[in-house]
């Protein structure tokens, strides 16, 4: 997955502004306790950093973007 994708999918989950600031701020288990931006910088795919997030919001991500 591009980044760019990524990030649409971030804002649709999240709208634009919070996108980044859940990106920041939330530390998620399923990325070791890292957050977002933490695990991209680490080298992280953004696929499996998107699953991650996914899979800790499930009721916030839209089902067309669960994949």
């Amino acid at each position: 997955m591009k980044h760019s994708d990524f990030w649409e999918r971030m804002a649709a989950t999240f709208g634009d502004g919070y996108a980044r600031s859940v990106a920041a701020d939330h530390t998620l288990d399923m990325l070791g306790g890292r957050t977002v931006d933490q695990a991209l910088a680490d080298g992280t795919g953004t696929k499996e950093i998107w699953m991650a997030v996914c899979r800790t919001w499930p009721d916030r991500v839209p089902e067309r973007l669960v994949r």
